[in-house]
């Protein structure tokens, strides 16, 4: 089993989300994406984060129609501020040993790791499979630290798609996978100021998430 791992505010889930995981899943052959909403993010302020239990149905909403795509609750549940490093360790112990977890993230936070807690332990840990985002270069991989040192040909022809994919061997037998992921710009911060001038968001996100959030009056 090839599990993916995607975590992340949702605040709230829209299209860009379903793509990149849609995307992941089907370029590496996932079996299925663990989609796992946070309760208290140490990475984000929480002016503008919808309550964790609005934004754990959003995701249950969104993703109802693809039968590979499940929700993780356990962070979004929990009263404390949640770390990727605990996550994924209780869910390394509830699968079995044969399993492969594929922590999918963006770019922008992966170059972001070396401020996370334990970070070089997550990264021997499990697989990461890092997809490129907007507004930062693969090329800056070479100045990030718990990396091995990396082809400068390779990152630039990630840059420029000329590579559909980089695969990176790390000393401790863990990989890093790097995607050029066909872009999707779609921005939860500009969907909430949308909500807020009472503009249409419905081309941004799945119809069932556009519903909810105007029944339930989230960021308004």
């Amino acid at each position: 089993m090839f599990i993916g791992l995607l975590g992340g505010s949702f605040n709230p889930i829209h299209n860009g989300h379903l793509h990149i995981a849609n995307y992941v899943f089907q370029t590496l052959s996932l079996d299925k994406v663990i989609f796992i909403p946070t309760g208290d993010p140490p990475h984000k302020p929480a002016t503008s984060l919808a309550p964790a239990h609005h934004r754990l149905a959003m995701v249950k909403l969104a993703i109802q129609s693809f039968e590979t795509f499940v929700v993780d609750d356990r962070e979004a549940q929990s009263p404390n501020v949640s770390y990727s490093i605990d996550t994924v360790t209780q869910l390394k112990n509830e699968f079995s040993s044969e399993t492969k977890l594929g922590f999918i993230i963006g770019l922008d936070a992966f170059l972001e790791l070396p401020s996370w807690k334990e970070a070089k332990y997550l990264l021997d840990f499990c697989h990461f499979i890092v997809c490129s985002r907007p507004g930062v270069t693969f090329m800056q991989l070479q100045s990030m630290p718990l990396l091995p040192p990396t082809s400068h040909s390779n990152l630039h022809k990630l840059d420029h798609a000329d590579i559909s994919r980089l695969d990176l061997a790390l000393p401790s037998g863990s990989s890093v996978t790097f995607l050029p992921i066909p872009p999707c710009e779609i921005s939860a911060s500009h969907i909430r100021e949308q909500v807020v001038l009472k503009r249409p968001i419905g081309h941004w996100l799945p119809p069932s998430v556009e519903s909810y959030i105007i029944q339930h009056q989230v960021y308004q």
